[in-house]
């Protein structure tokens, strides 16, 4: 365990360099980017290999058989092993590029061993390994750059204070993707077929997809304001939320900080009544990639201004009053959509061109680290 400890240190110790350490030609980013490729390449390998598609979630699994799926990991691993060769060949400390190209030889051994059961998965649930790999690799790309480009706090690194935690909190409600669905969808449909519901289901069903997003969005943010008022104000459900507050920089990677059980309780309550109108599968899905991608938004560290858009939707500087530690930061913007619940509601706060002056609970009273966030809720206080 020792030599593991010591190992996971010097990675840690590299992943947080100083700037100047970081700049280009140093191998640093080629390490990181290394590293990032080859973890994704390897969990994609893994997802694919496991019996019975237990790994993998049913809208990907189709893919796995996909030449250029197959392709496409491929040249994961290949641009991981590629870009630790380059770590290794610049930097001093080669902990970043060796961790890579194990990383990539790994996966090529992983990828040729094991073999996989065709039997199918007998439960119903499955962990996706594939989705945490695809979700980390494509968001991080997509937002990364953006906040380089526009930053609110031009001084936050990439890697910023306890990013660790926060990856291990997306790599949780992947691997339990399908669990959390799917408590909340059976009630939801059994609470669909009562009678009185029956022709409400059957027009809501009936209308185009892109008239039922807009109204999903509507009716989930309706209901996710007053569960999320209702997280504030109670303290016992206070004290699972404020997991999520605890986070004192705002990044892509925020937004996923989430105790397991507000996860379940915030889920159930917006996709119970949502389910139970009659929306369609399809719509509901593209819902919550929507619904994912733009709570990734507007935790990002992003600077815009949007004086117009701000008005009619939830943009980044309204939600980071949400999350901020100032006296006047408390309990306002709830509304994840449109800020227009909040208006009519009296929680309500945008200054104009002003930003939370720092982020988190005044106190700090939750610990870092994952585990100690876990039992948090239940110690005693």
């Amino acid at each position: 365990m020792k030599p593991f400890h010591e190992t996971r240190q010097k990675i840690r110790a590299e992943l947080e360099s100083a700037a100047p350490q970081r700049v280009f030609g140093s191998g640093w980013a080629s390490g990181v980017l290394g590293i990032g490729l080859s973890l994704a390449g390897l969990l994609l390998v893994i997802s694919m290999r496991a019996p019975g598609q237990l790994l993998a979630v049913p809208e990907i699994a189709p893919l796995q058989a996909n030449h250029w799926f197959k392709l496409g990991v491929l040249l994961l691993l290949v641009g991981g092993f590629a870009s630790s060769i380059v770590s290794l060949a610049l930097r001093e400390a080669k902990i970043l590029g060796t961790t890579g190209v194990l990383l990539a030889l790994a996966a090529t051994v992983i990828g040729q061993s094991i073999v996989t059961a065709n039997a199918a998965h007998p439960l119903p649930i499955y962990f996706g390994l594939d989705w945490f790999a695809l979700n980390v690799l494509f968001t991080g790309l997509i937002f990364i750059p953006i906040e380089r480009l526009n930053p609110h706090d031009e001084n936050q690194p990439i890697f910023r204070d306890e990013w660790r935690e926060d990856v291990f909190y997306v790599l949780v409600s992947s691997l339990m993707v399908q669990a959390l669905a799917f408590l909340p969808q059976n009630p939801g449909i059994l609470a669909g077929k009562l009678s009185a519901l029956g022709s409400v289901r059957h027009w809501v069903g009936s209308l185009p997809l892109l008239v039922q997003i807009p109204i999903i969005m509507f009716a989930a943010d309706f209901f996710q304001y007053w569960a999320h008022r209702a997280f504030h104000r109670i303290p016992w459900l206070w004290n699972f939320h404020a997991v999520h507050h605890s986070a004192q920089s705002m990044d892509w990677m925020s937004g996923a900080r989430m105790h397991f059980v507000e996860i379940l309780l915030i889920r159930s309550i917006t996709a119970i009544p949502v389910l139970a109108l009659g929306f369609t599968p399809l719509a509901v899905e593209v819902y919550v990639l929507l619904a994912y991608v733009y709570t990734t938004l507007i935790h990002a560290n992003l600077g815009w201004r949007l004086p117009i858009i701000d008005q009619l939707l939830v943009t980044p500087q309204f939600h980071h009053w949400h999350h901020g530690a100032d006296k006047e930061a408390i309990d306002v913007n709830f509304a994840i959509h449109f800020p227009l619940f909040d208006r009519l509601f009296g929680t309500y706060h945008l200054p104009k061109d002003q930003w939370p002056t720092s982020y988190g609970i005044e106190g700090h009273p939750v610990p870092k680290g994952y585990w100690a966030q876990l039992i948090y809720p239940f110690r005693r206080k």
